[in-house]
């Protein structure tokens, strides 16, 4: 019998259809992981696909792609979730608690240094993440991934910087060499990772790298693939 899951982002107010083709393409990379399972990508920015999603036979395994268990993953999609007449369903933790998350990071910071010509103890990380104004949680989920980034010692210093709290983005980007490398700790190249991030790197003068952001890195697939395979 086929199983089903359904990857759940909350993708992009202003283009909500980008949003919906990069996830279809992203539960297509899942899919290939995962034969004898039926794998869809929806958005909540989108309306009506995540009721169009569950009202298909076959109650999925429910997979939020957010970096952190928010407002989003415990109150809004559970919400969403009732209202289609679907509060039963599994739904595995979050994206931003994958166990093998930082090793991710810690890869394409690498991998990144490495094309550069730069040893990875001469690189300055910069961890843009999203946090918020009313609630500990995102900024939380961030530091943690920081932790296990730093603790690898790998690098020359691991800062966090932020778009909805302070320290900014902006404030721990200044005064950084040129063996710096950004890498901000989204899902997807929409609204803040296009917008708000390369805006506060240059108000802070950085002169290093921009990587894209943690969840379009090539070992995504896999982590997702393992967490609904997870029992």
């Amino acid at each position: 019998m086929e199983q089903s899951a359904l990857i759940v982002a909350h993708g992009s107010p202003s283009n909500p259809e980008q949003g919906e083709a990069d996830m279809e393409q992203l539960a297509a990379r899942v899919a290939g992981l995962m034969p004898g399972w039926r794998v869809r990508g929806v958005t909540l920015a989108a309306p009506g696909r995540l009721e169009a999603a569950l009202a298909e036979p076959g109650g999925p395994v429910v997979y939020p792609f957010f970096m952190a268990g928010g407002w989003f993953t415990k109150v809004e999609l559970p919400r969403r979730l009732a209202a289609a007449g679907q509060d039963g369903l599994t739904v595995r933790s979050p994206f931003g608690d994958s166990a093998g998350l930082a090793g991710v990071a810690v890869a394409a910071i690498e991998a990144e240094a490495a094309r550069l010509g730069w040893r990875p103890d001469e690189v300055s990380v910069v961890l843009a993440a999203h946090g918020s104004g009313r609630s500990r949680v995102p900024a939380e989920a961030a530091a943690r991934i920081a932790a296990e980034v730093r603790a690898t010692g790998r690098f020359a210093g691991v800062r966090v910087g932020f778009i909805e709290e302070e320290p900014s983005v902006a404030a721990v980007a200044a005064g950084l060499g040129d063996k710096a490398i950004c890498l901000p700790l989204f899902v997807a190249r929409w609204g803040h990772v296009v917008t708000d991030v390369p805006e506060a790197l240059a108000e802070a003068g950085f002169r290093g790298a921009l990587l894209p952001p943690v969840g379009c890195c090539d070992e995504v697939p896999g982590l997702i693939a393992a967490a609904l395979r997870a029992r």
